[in-house]
């Protein structure tokens, strides 16, 4: 059986990193993005994301790397490969640079998954994790501008996550080939 990675693709807030955690919480492995964008306080979070400096950044082989508001972003090459070997299923996040970049490299192993959202849905989620209105407004503009609510066309699968993320979750899950009867035992062993 082929092992896969799932990649959630879609603009900020939109749920990407809740629906992983969840996921890692299951015991599906989690592939980690590289950045050297200065962490905020909402970026706590040391499972999905890895913060290094530039000079270290441009040190590392990737198999993934892309920049996104002046930083660049990526994903190693090693844990690719071991995420492949190691597990039948993993989970990560790309940009369409991404898409593009990995496809290439494992079009047989890669599923991608948008995450779709409203603009009332990302801007409550935004109030919820801090943001400024100066913020919010920078986020929509980029995300406009730069094609992020079109990337749904470049992707495999699409889901509406909009609420409390309960049936998005179900409906990833489902797209992975997972069941909320999947204990995080049973997750490993895939």
């Amino acid at each position: 059986m082929t092992s896969k990675i799932y990649a959630l693709v879609g603009p900020h807030a939109c749920g990407k990193t809740t629906l992983i955690h969840k996921l890692i919480e299951m015991g599906v492995c989690c592939i980690p993005v590289y950045t050297t964008k200065d962490p905020t306080p909402q970026d706590k979070d040391t499972k999905t994301k890895i913060f290094v400096s530039q000079s270290d950044f441009l040190k590392k082989e990737w198999v993934v790397k892309v920049t996104y508001k002046g930083d660049y972003y990526g994903l190693l090459k090693d844990d690719v490969l071991n995420a492949l070997t190691k597990h039948h299923v993993s989970v990560t996040t790309l940009s369409a640079n991404g898409i593009k970049q990995l496809s290439k490299i494992f079009p047989k192993n890669l599923e991608t998954v948008y995450i779709m959202v409203d603009y009332v849905t990302l801007i409550d989620r935004m109030l919820k994790m801090g943001h400024s209105n100066t913020d919010m407004k920078y986020h929509l503009e980029y995300a406009e501008n730069n094609g992020e609510f079109d990337s749904w066309k470049l992707t495999d699968h699409v889901i509406k996550n909009i609420g409390k993320g309960d049936k998005a979750f179900n409906q990833l899950m489902s797209i992975m080939g997972l069941s909320a009867n999947f204990t995080p035992e049973m997750v490993a062993r895939l």
